[in-house]
């Protein structure tokens, strides 16, 4: 229990802090990102690519744990 509490939240807190980073990159939007104007500029959060990338994230801490 203790342990998939840590890796959603390797999750979580990965893709909330990855979410800048790939931002940077302008991946195509997926199902599930979401966009909204601030001022002039047009900015969009790449929920599913900062998922996708802490999940990678979260199994190789769990490869390392081993």
């Amino acid at each position: 229990m203790r342990r998939l509490a840590i890796l959603l939240l390797i999750l979580v807190l990965g893709g909330a802090i990855l979410a800048p980073a790939i931002m940077m990159f302008e991946p195509d939007p997926l199902p599930g990102d979401f966009s909204f104007a601030w001022g002039n500029q047009h900015i969009a959060v790449p929920v599913l690519w900062s998922l996708c990338a802490s999940g990678v994230l979260a199994l190789l801490y769990s490869q390392f744990r081993r």
